[in-house]
């Protein structure tokens, strides 16, 4: 790091005061959520605010989860809290890099422990991949988002997105996967052979398959999930 007077540090890092967007970049790794009525973010993401902002962590039976479901999640990666009020409201995720989608009555499915924040107007439902809740510590969840506004998601490092094409399936490692079209629903098959092969632990023999029309993305960064922690 280089060395500054305090005012040369607070220029080149304080806040950016002109009237942004609802979803905005403060930086590549905290988001700006310009708040004037109420906003859906991870539980924990909020590192500072200003303003009248409340904040309430999403309800045992709200958007019709059941308790006994609920029950079942592990770690933070899908637990949801309600901002709400008027204000500046700034979220990080231990650092990741933050992509702002802009859905146009479009559908994307995001790994739950790589779910930022999104407008409330989106629809949303959490999901457990039953398949694989045997096969990784805690199962997977992934949050559908459909309809149309401002979703932020978070990756380790920069994503990269792989087009899927017919006849041509893209298998992926679910601890690098971060999201995908929502109209792809990946398949789960272990190869023991490849785990053999590279060595590594038995999570390692999972693959999510994706096959048809859309696209998916992956970070270069293998998240590990484990009972009562969301990741590494």
């Amino acid at each position: 790091m280089g060395k500054y007077s305090i005012d040369e540090f607070i220029k080149q890092t304080k806040q950016d005061e002109r009237e942004n967007d609802y979803f905005e970049l403060e930086t590549e790794r905290v988001l700006e959520v310009n708040l004037t009525d109420l906003v859906w973010a991870k539980a924990g993401a909020m590192i500072a605010y200003t303003g009248q902002i409340k904040f309430e962590r999403e309800k045992m039976l709200e958007n019709g989860i059941s308790q006994m479901f609920k029950k079942a999640i592990t770690g933070e990666g899908t637990s949801l809290m309600k901002a709400q009020g008027k204000g500046r409201l700034y979220l990080a995720d231990q650092g990741k890099k933050i992509t702002i989608f802009d859905l146009n009555n479009e559908s994307i499915t995001v790994n739950g422990n790589d779910l930022l924040a999104f407008e409330p107007g989106i629809k949303w439902d959490i999901k457990l991949m039953k398949k694989v809740a045997g096969m990784m510590a805690g199962g997977l969840f992934n949050v559908n988002l459909k309809g149309t506004g401002k979703v932020a998601i978070t990756s380790h490092y920069e994503p990269l997105t792989l087009l899927v094409r017919p006849g041509e399936s893209v298998i992926t490692d679910p601890n690098a996967t971060v999201a995908w079209s929502g109209n792809l629903t990946p398949e789960f098959k272990t190869d023991v052979s490849f785990r053999t092969f590279i060595g590594r632990g038995s999570g390692e023999s999972i693959q999510m398959e994706f096959k048809g029309e859309g696209f998916v993305i992956v970070q270069p960064f293998e998240e590990v999930y484990t009972t009562g922690s969301s990741s590494s």
